[in-house]
């Protein structure tokens, strides 16, 4: 086995909690395959059944145990490389930070920012704590040696494919009880009520369907000017620690009420809500509550659907937290404003003016930067493949595998230290 300077290394590599699927148990497969001595932590039941019959350790204590218990594995097994799915979890987030202060490599494994057909592999941590370059002379230098990135869309999934493993996974941990009693997964609801209410929202969409259909329409018929703002999950790690909202009404009371005093009259905003969103919250209520307040209720379409693509392209504005859409918007040539920490926020490519002073005349991003941007993303922290799709099981892991044991995450040149968007997280409040 060969490290990145050429010299034969010893990887001892540490796994904690995955994606619900086949993934993990096989990537830890692949890392065996390759030499690496292996070792897994579960910390559930869910871990426990997609590990299947792999030796693992079994992590039963409080949350409070956890820092020394890590520690001490990770000290005593030499652990080099610490890989966990969910960056900004708990028990990923203590680790990473006790891992770095051992000097062991910890790596973040997320869906893709480039998704579909892209899995997220970035050393450090995301969001407020990656180490992906956030300057756009670092960005255009290393993206010269990285090669242009196919647009070919690969190892699509179906949508029922991960709701299905989601729930299979939360399901069996809520009997966690019985045998790891103190697992604390901090999620923001209860997985069974947040279940039950998706068939609210399932009620609710197709009520709105005709609504959806007569927004887009209008929308690409160029009714009006339109600004495009995208939900995101009120339960997201992106939203609850890589922004400076604790509640997504927060920003978009902030969104409408800008709007609403700086926009030109003409101009409506579409909100757009996430996929993914399990109804939880009536947010096509809410959207119209705010808008009521900010006197704005005519201006303000709140939709279930449509075709994204087809709505940013004429969208004179789109507005995140950090959602990947914001990417996508740069990728297409949207002026984007990210309200959170996001790794594609930086000066060239989205607003870095206040809210309020974009409306008039936001700026539309450097087409080139853009390009270098996407070509360094793709080869040092972006990997072909899927969670899911069987398909993209293998190439993923068989990359990920390399890059972990010959220490090219991150690279070519996109790894800077301290992480650079963390004093600015700080100064924003984001860390609390």
């Amino acid at each position: 086995m060969v490290g990145g300077d050429g010299a034969a290394r010893d990887s001892r590599v540490l796994l904690l909690q995955g994606p619900p699927s086949a993934f993990w148990g096989e990537l830890g497969d692949g890392f065996v395959a390759a030499g690496a001595q292996l070792h897994k932590v579960n910390l559930c039941l869910g871990d426990r059944l997609y590990w299947g019959r792999r030796p693992a350790i079994a992590f039963k204590g409080r949350r409070s145990d956890w820092p020394a218990f890590i520690e001490k594995l990770i000290v005593e097994r030499g652990i080099t490389d610490l890989l966990y799915y969910s960056d900004r979890m708990p028990y990923h987030a203590q680790a990473a930070e006790i891992a770095q202060r051992h000097g062991v490599r910890s790596h973040a494994v997320e869906f893709g920012y480039l998704r579909p057909g892209w899995i997220t592999l970035e050393r450090g941590g995301m969001g407020a704590w990656s180490h992906f370059p956030n300057d756009p002379a670092i960005v255009r230098a290393a993206a010269t040696v990285a090669p242009t990135v196919e647009e070919v869309r690969r190892y699509a999934h179906a949508f029922g494919v991960e709701a299905f493993n989601e729930v299979v996974f939360n399901l069996v941990t809520s009997f966690d009880r019985l045998v790891y009693p103190h697992y604390d997964p901090d999620r923001f609801y209860a997985p069974l009520v947040e279940y039950l209410s998706s068939f609210l929202r399932t009620a609710r969409r197709y009520r709105q369907r005709p609504t959806v259909g007569e927004v887009t329409g209008q929308a690409a018929d160029g009714a009006w000017p339109y600004a495009l703002y995208a939900l995101q999950l009120q339960s997201d790690w992106q939203i609850r620690a890589n922004s400076p909202y604790r509640d997504q009404r927060e920003a978009l009371d902030c969104v409408i009420g800008s709007m609403s005093r700086h926009a030109e009259p003409a101009m409506r905003l579409i909100v757009k809500l996430h996929p993914m969103d399990t109804g939880m919250i009536d947010w096509a209520r809410e959207t119209a509550a705010i808008a009521r307040r900010h006197g704005v209720s005519e201006r303000v379409l709140f939709i279930d659907g449509g075709d994204l693509d087809r709505l940013m392209a004429d969208a004179a504005l789109v507005v995140v937290i950090n959602s990947t859409v914001g990417l996508h918007a740069l990728r297409a040539g949207r002026p984007t404003k990210a309200l959170g920490i996001a790794v594609y926020d930086m000066p060239g490519l989205t607003e870095q003016r206040d809210l309020d002073a974009i409306w008039a005349a936001p700026s539309a991003p450097d087409p080139d930067l853009t390009q270098a941007l996407v070509r360094l993303l793709a080869a040092a922290i972006q990997v072909r493949g899927s969670f899911y799709a069987e398909g993209g099981r293998k190439p993923a892991i068989d990359e990920i595998v390399r890059r972990v044991v010959e220490e090219r995450v991150n690279q070519p040149g996109a790894f800077v230290t301290p992480p650079p968007r963390l004093e600015g997280a700080r100064a924003r409040g984001v860390l609390g």
